[in-house]
């Protein structure tokens, strides 16, 4: 994360792309999948627990506050400076997250058990949780 801030710069470093898939994602006159991939995955766990948390609410339901955060996170960037906001990165975050309610909603149907279901995605939830503290801790580790 980029902690560079400076009142007296502000207007030279902050950016809005209301282009989907254009500048920010365009590398060498080539579109960068990486970036567009990584913003899908990391908002998949919040449509999953979500889903979790809120069974009774509707799919637009649980879709508008993994929009609002994705909107969030993009205007603190634009606020503090430390990245452009980007209309691809709020549309693959909420793509993201509307990928996790869809494939907890598939669980529950190959499960056939709300709370079989929550037992599973819990335990591979847990099993993720600690291999990115594994993970973290080597990297940590490697850069001391």
């Amino acid at each position: 994360m980029k902690t560079e801030f400076s009142f007296k710069d502000l207007y030279a470093i902050r950016k809005v792309n209301l282009i989907p898939f254009s500048e920010s994602v365009i590398i060498n006159d080539k579109i960068d999948y990486t970036e567009i991939y990584l913003n899908v995955l990391v908002f998949v766990p919040f449509g999953i627990y979500i889903s979790i948390l809120k069974p009774d609410w509707s799919f637009i339901r649980k879709v508008i506050p993994i929009a609002a955060t994705s909107l969030l996170f993009e205007t603190l960037q634009y606020i503090f400076a430390i990245g452009a906001a980007d209309i691809t990165d709020f549309l693959m975050n909420t793509l993201g997250g509307t990928l996790g309610i869809i494939a907890y909603f598939i669980a529950r149907k190959i499960f056939k058990n709300e709370v079989k279901t929550n037992k599973i995605v819990n335990i591979l939830a847990s099993i993720g949780s600690i291999g990115f503290i594994i993970l973290a801790g080597i990297l940590f580790l490697a850069n001391v």
